[in-house]
């Protein structure tokens, strides 16, 4: 999530192109007001929570206001507050553009660091004590502006293992596995899959990339075939990808298109939901809310016929914490990381993200999934950048929100009109 272009243009605090570099703050010495402001979800809200509350413990000179933003409104949250100077930590994901995207696509967050707007964390000491991995992940220009807090997969499905298990269900490992335990489920009156059409339709989309087009290799390919005109959205594996998503949809509850984030989960913990397209970051709130008495599991959504390319999960490094260069406070911004870092486990616990610290206790969750996230594979929304002259049904660029109850097409239909707007943004 970036900020906008008018706190690109008003930061009076950027100059230079290679980032500011903060030395570290005393031990003890953090004071003042630091504030902190991130997106909203249940789970890492928690964990920032019990993290804000030990940082006060030991530095009673701190008063911190956090505020968690809704993710529908954070862009333009942020980009007003990063303007006015009043974020110390926030959120940031500079991306550098590949060979094959024509400059003036950088994404604002790319703009800000190119300009001096965040802090270069790659010399800190606590930056140390994540995985390396991990943090190469999110280099931009071989700097690290920001702190991973964990990783999320989420090409994936929670499914009810008791609800599997009555009905004489396996986990699909193929697509016609995957339809067929659909239709046994409709038969038998329970709803297939659970659908958070108001937020968080597009995942299934995300899943059915991810089986399609199954290595980076493959999905980089996709997208420099896209950007030279080699490759149409509304033909082939492409068109296929936006008929998957159809029959997903008529799986899905009744009125799906009207279900929020939140009664999605709540349907799910209830039961009343055999499967649900969603991401782990979601993982320690369905433990929380269901107790002992729900049993649930994780798999890839297979959207293809070929198992092996339903075999991992594709993913993303997590919430990226940053300091911007005109932070108020960055002295305690910087202490606020390293102590972030040194007791990550009170935020993990809560977020249940898979770590991002080196040697940090996982939730138990992770090790169920294990054999589908042994190999990193990254999700099509991390590899995919934009053009910002494509029409708005190419912007992911598979319109899965023009296919009804979504929105009024076929796939056909919506993959024409996402062809239509691609071609008219490469003129």
């Amino acid at each position: 999530m970036g900020a906008g272009l008018t706190a690109l243009v008003t930061m009076t605090a950027c100059s230079g192109s290679s980032g500011e570099s903060a030395a570290p703050t005393p031990k003890g010495s953090a004071s003042g007001t630091l504030n902190v402001v991130v997106s909203s979800a249940t789970g890492s809200d928690a964990g920032f929570k019990a993290v804000n509350q030990a940082f006060i413990a030991k530095y009673p000179g701190v008063k911190i206001n956090f505020t968690a933003v809704p993710n529908e409104n954070y862009a333009q949250a942020h980009a007003s507050r990063l303007t006015a100077g009043s974020i110390d930590v926030g959120l940031a994901g500079p991306k550098e553009l590949p060979s094959y995207v024509p400059a003036g696509n950088e994404g604002d967050d790319a703009r800000l660091a190119d300009q001096g707007g965040y802090v270069d964390l790659t010399n800190q000491a606590f930056m140390k004590k994540y995985n390396p991995t991990v943090l190469d992940q999110i280099k931009y220009k071989g700097k690290n502006y920001t702190v991973p807090t964990g990783l999320s997969y989420y090409s994936g499905m929670f499914y009810n293992k008791k609800i599997f298990a009555d009905n004489g269900i396996k986990i699909p490992t193929t697509w016609t596995e995957l339809m067929a335990a659909c239709e046994t489920l409709k038969a038998k009156g329970i709803v297939p899959l659970g659908i958070g059409g108001k937020d968080s339709a597009g995942l299934n989309m995300l899943g059915v990339v991810q089986s399609l087009y199954p290595t980076a290799q493959a999905k980089d390919d996709l997208a420099k075939g896209l950007y030279g005109g080699t490759v149409k959205l509304n033909d082939g594996k492409q068109l296929q990808v936006l008929q998957n998503v159809q029959k997903l949809y008529s799986y899905a509850e009744p009125n799906f298109a009207g279900v929020n984030y939140a009664t999605m989960t709540a349907d799910f913990v209830n039961g009343k939901l055999a499967m649900m397209s969603d991401g782990t970051w979601n993982t320690t709130t369905i433990q929380q809310a269901g107790g002992s008495k729900l049993d649930f599991g994780y798999f890839p959504l297979p959207a293809s016929d070929n198992a092996a390319d339903n075999k991992y999960l594709g993913g993303k490094v997590e919430l990226t914490l940053a300091i911007p260069s005109n932070a108020k406070n960055k002295s305690a911004a910087i202490e606020y990381l390293s102590f972030f870092t040194d007791n990550y486990q009170l935020f993990d616990d809560e977020a249940g993200f898979a770590p991002s610290v080196t040697g940090a206790k996982s939730n138990p969750f992770y090790t169920d999934i294990a054999k589908y996230t042994s190999t990193f594979e990254p999700a099509w929304d991390t590899v995919w950048i934009p053009n910002t002259k494509a029409g708005a049904a190419a912007q992911n660029p598979f319109n899965w929100a023009g296919i009804a109850p979504m929105g009024k097409s076929d796939p056909q239909g919506a993959a024409d009109a996402s062809e239509k707007d691609w071609q008219a943004g490469l003129k």
